[in-house]
């Protein structure tokens, strides 16, 4: 919800930003919004980008957004123009595309926002915080013509494009079964009293957004914010959205299944954390089936999947022929019945992020949304089987869907937690 004032702004922004037609070798300006962990991944890949321009970077937190400006100028030279407020960047007419690192209850908010102002935008995952703003999401790029890439790098990385290339080509014949594993070391984030205002420079309205109000606690900021259901999706939704959005790929870009259950619970651990540690999640697609798993804890590996430092993080494809396993490291094809190895792919040398970032770039020049990688309807859809796994893990029970309405088949309760209560003025 945006005050007229602040719309007829917006406004004005995005005519200037869509009459911007940009030449073959212009470079593009790029705002950052949020300059933490992630936020530095994206100012490296920007800095190194040679068709990239960062021009602004916002943080609510004043001391990150400051050591992001001076990141840039070590990197490039020029000084970015630093804000505390997405919604004032929005309006720099020096800023042709927004790139968001912002926790994800602010994903579809500010991708919302940035559109209107005429911004084409390069979104982390997960898409959306719940289904709802999903819808939203891809409503509104489709709208205001903008294009929308979401940070599901794995649809640019040369080894894991190969694999699914591979079994669309039948390589192990029908598949049967996708598993996403996600088995990632997370120690107790212990526990932490509430404080009576955040630290100084720290702007905790802001950082709430559309989340209810909280007193600031620690624990509730700088990347824990991953296990409060107000702010983050646990860790299905996110390292796990990567491994299930290439699950639902390989099974063909199957979208809602006709039933979801998952269970789990936090075990061992005794501290302020809301979401699970250990989750499995099974969807049910008739002639195939989706199964996910999360382990925070200790714990070995499985199949094929390499593991890399205490992780084990990947997918499996089971088919009428044989089964693949694919990390980050490459990829193998096992054939027959006694599953001797037939191909055994590494991957290319470099970063993950640098090609899905020249990937949306590139679809920045084109205007052509196809050319996008990751394009809104696909990240959104990933995001949104983290979203039906944990309302039914948050219930207690399996859930059947409505594909057609993407909504629950008579269950008010759990179709509640497909959305939530907005906090004005931070409403989608």
């Amino acid at each position: 919800m945006i005050d007229s004032s602040r719309r007829t702004f917006l406004a004005g922004a995005a005519a200037f930003s869509l009459g911007h037609v940009l030449g073959a070798n212009e470079r593009i300006n790029i705002g950052i919004v949020g300059a933490g962990g992630r936020g530095n991944d994206h100012i490296k890949a920007y800095a190194e980008d040679a068709g990239a321009r960062i021009t602004a970077i916002c943080d609510i937190d004043q001391a990150a957004m400051e050591t992001g400006v001076a990141r840039v100028k070590a990197l490039t030279g020029t000084a970015p123009k630093g804000y505390g407020d997405m919604r004032e960047m929005f309006t720099d007419k020096n800023v042709d595309a927004v790139s968001i690192a912002a926790p994800n209850h602010w994903h579809a908010l500010a991708t919302i926002w940035a559109c209107e102002a005429g911004k084409d935008v390069y979104c982390e995952k997960p898409a959306c915080h719940n289904v709802y703003e999903g819808e939203r999401m891809i409503q509104t790029a489709s709208r205001t013509g903008r294009m929308v890439q979401i940070g599901s790098q794995s649809r640019s990385v040369p080894h894991k494009l190969r694999a699914l290339q591979l079994l669309r080509e039948g390589a192990i014949g029908k598949i049967y079964l996708a598993k996403g594993l996600c088995f990632k070391r997370r120690v107790s984030i212990g526990h932490k009293p509430d404080q009576p205002a955040p630290p100084p420079g720290v702007n905790w309205d802001l950082f709430l957004g559309p989340a209810p109000v909280r007193p600031f606690n620690e624990l509730r900021f700088k990347y824990n914010w991953h296990w409060f259901w107000d702010t983050g999706n646990g860790d299905i939704g996110n390292q796990g959205v990567h491994e299930m959005d290439i699950a639902r790929w390989g099974l063909g870009e199957v979208t809602w299944p006709r039933s979801v259950v998952s269970t789990g619970g936090k075990y061992v651990y005794t501290d302020d954390q809301e979401t699970p540690n250990t989750q499995f999640a099974s969807f049910d697609y008739g002639d195939c089936e989706l199964t996910f798993e999360v382990r925070g804890l200790p714990t070995g590996t499985e199949g094929g999947i390499s593991p890399t430092g205490g992780n084990s993080v990947g997918n499996l494809f089971y088919g009428s022929e044989g089964w693949m396993a694919i990390d980050s490291n490459g990829f193998q094809v096992y054939k027959g019945e006694k599953s001797q190895l037939t191909m055994d792919v590494k991957k290319d040398p470099g970063s993950d992020v640098a090609p899905h970032i020249a990937n949306f770039l590139a679809a920045c020049r084109s205007r052509r949304t196809q050319d996008l990688n990751a394009h809104v309807p696909i990240g959104v859809m990933s995001a949104d089987l983290c979203h039906l796994a944990n309302a039914s893990y948050r219930m207690g029970k399996r859930l059947t869907v409505d594909a057609a309405k993407g909504r629950f088949v008579g269950d008010d309760a759990a179709n509640a937690l497909l959305t939530r209560q907005y906090r004005k003025p931070y409403v989608v």
